[in-house]
């Protein structure tokens, strides 16, 4: 929980850090056009990816399969959606790392690594 205050702390001053030299750099207007480019192409890509994960989590649920990776990806598409709604490049990389499949490839052992802790642990209960 320590490190969900500095994350508040450190994050939106570097992006308003990055907005500032973005806004010297290229000017204002490109700056906000860049943000609002990627908050719409985002939103866009998050609803596809959205929806292909969720076909692919009701498919497993009906054929009784597990649904691990399909309700990892949803997870996945759903905060990167949230990461590009917000202005920023920061949140804008970090959320397109998490809608694209590749790099959630990249990061599934690591999330069902700390799934599989929290739950040994008992902070997370699957009923």
């Amino acid at each position: 929980m320590k490190w969900l205050v500095g994350l508040f702390i450190i994050v939106p001053t570097a992006e308003l850090a990055l907005l500032i030299v973005s806004g010297k750099t290229l000017g204002v207007l490109p700056t906000i056009l860049i943000i609002l480019v990627t908050g719409f192409g985002g939103a866009y890509l998050a609803k596809k990816q959205g929806f292909r994960a969720w076909r692919d989590l009701q498919y497993r649920l009906a054929n009784r399969e597990t649904p691990g990776k399909a309700l990892v990806d949803s997870v996945c598409i759903f905060f990167g959606g949230l990461l590009l709604l917000m202005p920023g490049f920061l949140t804008d990389i970090l959320g397109f790392i998490l809608l694209f499949s590749w790099p959630r490839k990249i990061l599934y052992p690591f999330i069902v690594k700390w799934i599989y802790n929290k739950m040994k642990n008992g902070q997370i209960r699957v009923m």
